[in-house]
């Protein structure tokens, strides 16, 4: 006995509707919920009622020299990252296009960095760049070139957090230009190659472009991943020198978990999905023009 259509998208709904809406539920009750904290005083330690207090969590968060100190550390940290991860990346897969001997092995030691620990990567790091038993250290003592306070001082710090960003997730950027690159129709590149035109020419003529949509939305990725670090900060330098490196992520933490000021942690959270809405907004209208201009 066949099924009408009517009876088959009603069973349908029957499996979809309770998962959606149990999922659309465990989604939105705590984002809800956090948006209403946000506008209290609400601590845990010493425990005090909830009061409600408006946009003073809010105005006290945005008159902060903390807040706008991470936000300028957070980006920092960020851009610099990524501009190197998605240098690096597209060489490297580039590179890997040619199908040099040992391919293989090289995806997948690149590969390698992505998939450890944060944390670990870390602790490792820690142990390189220590300003005494550190080998780093070491060398550039063995050079002749007076030791260095990787995570003691803030701008060696930075260039530290950053490069460990770099070294972990540009394998990230690889895999994806590499894809990017191995789903490029070969029909023009043959053609250029018969019109005698160059490989830079081909690069910036041909494969660039026909990779910029990509491009973008790998970019766009790690930015936003970017914005979360919290994890390698934490371990290395924990916001310091005092809060030369402390991060909106980190921040959040720290008034959340140490402090347990939940209402002003929320009105952070919050603040920190708009700058990363506006900032977002503003980075794919931009490259929305570009690739418009380009293509």
């Amino acid at each position: 006995m066949e099924t009408s259509p009517g009876r088959s998208d009603g069973i349908k709904h029957l499996f979809i509707w309770p998962a959606f809406l149990v999922v659309l539920a465990v989604s939105l009750f705590p984002l809800i919920y956090a948006l209403t904290v946000s506008f209290q005083t609400v601590r845990i330690v010493p425990p005090t009622p909830p009061r409600f207090v408006g946009l003073d969590n809010y105005v006290q968060i945005a008159s902060s020299a903390r807040f706008w100190g991470a936000i300028w550390t957070t980006a920092l940290i960020t851009f610099v990252s990524v501009a190197f991860q998605y240098v690096l990346g597209f060489l490297l897969a580039l590179a890997l296009h040619q199908n040099l001997p040992g391919t293989a092995l090289y995806r997948i030691v690149f590969l390698l960095p992505m998939f450890l620990a944060p944390v670990g990567v870390a602790l490792i790091a820690r142990m390189i760049f220590h300003p005494y038993l550190g080998p780093v250290n070491d060398a550039l003592g063995a050079m002749g070139f007076a030791f260095v306070p990787f995570l003691t001082e803030k701008w060696p710090a930075l260039m530290v957090l950053a490069v460990i960003d770099i070294w972990q997730w540009t394998p990230f950027v690889t895999l994806l230009m590499l894809a990017g690159l191995q789903g490029l129709p070969q029909e023009v590149f043959e053609a250029a190659r018969v019109d005698d035109i160059g490989p830079w020419r081909r690069f910036w003529g041909i494969t660039f472009p026909m990779l910029l949509p990509l491009s973008v939305a790998v970019v766009f990725i790690r930015l936003i991943e970017g914005f979360k670090i919290i994890d390698t900060v934490f371990v290395l330098t924990g916001g310091g020198p005092g809060t030369a490196t402390e991060t909106l992520t980190l921040f959040a933490y720290n008034e959340g978990f140490k402090k347990f000021n939940l209402g002003l942690t929320s009105a952070l959270s919050f603040l920190f999905l708009f700058v990363v809405i506006v900032f977002g907004t503003l980075y794919l209208a931009l490259a929305n023009r570009i690739v418009r201009r380009v293509a």
